[in-house]
């Protein structure tokens, strides 16, 4: 079963190509291969069905889908897509190339769970203590640090620390070159053929950038991991590693998202499993999640490019509530 959906995910990815051969260039253009293609049993209501070359596990999102309006709703791109049934609530600008921040992280994790052994231990190099850039988050691990990599990935998800990032990409690709290459393909593997990654944690390039719904694609093969998912829900973690001299440091790390921290309050009967936070200056503010209703199903909620943390987690708030 899974070789059939790699198999059906490798096609998607070939037909979504299609449009790279072009030159994507704006929101338009960006649009899937499919999204405005007659004869493929896409209806104009959120319950459609996938065509059969397409990986049955994924919600389809037609351009006719995606240019929902909420006055609630203005960040520059939002989803909300029921991941049981493979129904799109609410779709906007879902393929407009844009900047990712931090849920950057979310492909970084992606090649980690895919490709490393999170027993491994990772020592600490100058690059990676030696983050300069204005306002960037730091978990403050030192050269010659060694820490194990399963606790680097806590550090990097729950406190979205920049230089277990960077750590974990020398580790894991040797250099950040190699490693940006191993989450291109990761992404492109999974579908997300928009999306071009030049570091392991979104702190600003030019030519980093992605889209919604390649976001949408990256988080929904995430969620199959029982680890990604523990470490999601976390509100906090502690971590105990050894410095350069072998003497034992510990840190405690606090989650960034609000629901977590009991900040924010999910609509009744929505539980919030956990997500990632993501904001720099061009990206805006940036948050994907993962959700359950009282049923039991679950949910993926995105929204890119608010203007403001407090903005983006109302609009987030108002996109859960569209949960029947």
């Amino acid at each position: 079963m899974k070789a059939d959906n790699t198999m059906k995910k490798k096609l998607f990815c070939l037909l979504l190509s299609v449009t790279l051969l072009t030159g994507c260039r704006n929101q338009d253009d960006l649009a899937l291969p499919f999204a405005n293609m007659d004869g493929l049993n896409l209806s104009a209501s959120s319950s459609e069905e996938a065509p059969d070359f397409f990986a049955s596990d994924l919600a389809v999102i037609p351009d006719k889908l995606n240019h929902m309006s909420d006055p609630a709703i203005t960040a520059e791109a939002s989803l909300i897509v029921n991941n049981t049934d493979k129904k799109v609530i609410y779709a906007n600008n879902v393929y407009e190339r844009l900047y990712p921040a931090s849920l950057t992280k979310l492909i970084t994790t992606l090649v980690v769970l895919e490709k490393a052994d999170l027993n491994d231990m990772v020592t600490i190099s100058y690059n990676a203590s030696h983050i300069t850039e204005s306002g960037a988050k730091l978990c403050g691990f030192k050269e010659g640090d060694t820490i194990k990599l399963e606790d680097l990935l806590y550090s990097f998800l729950i406190y979205s620390g920049n230089d277990a990032g960077v750590a974990i990409a020398e580790h894991v690709g040797g250099t950040i070159g190699e490693f940006a290459k191993m989450m291109n393909q990761a992404a492109k593997d999974a579908g997300a053929v928009h999306s071009n990654f030049v570091n392991p944690h979104g702190l600003h390039d030019d030519n980093h950038y992605t889209t919604a719904y390649d976001l949408y694609l990256i988080f929904h093969q995430l969620v199959t991991y029982d680890k990604f998912l523990s470490i999601i829900n976390k509100s906090e973690y502690t971590v105990t590693y050894k410095d350069a001299s072998g003497n034992p440091v510990t840190k405690n790390f606090l989650t960034t998202n609000r629901y977590l921290k009991g900040a924010e309050n999910a609509p009744k009967g929505i539980t919030v499993v956990g997500g990632k936070t993501g904001t720099t200056g061009k990206a805006g503010s940036c948050l994907i999640l993962y959700s359950k209703d009282k049923n039991k199903k679950d949910y993926i909620s995105l929204i890119l490019k608010a203007d403001s943390s407090d903005s983006l987690f109302s609009q987030m708030t108002d996109l859960l509530k569209m949960i029947k």
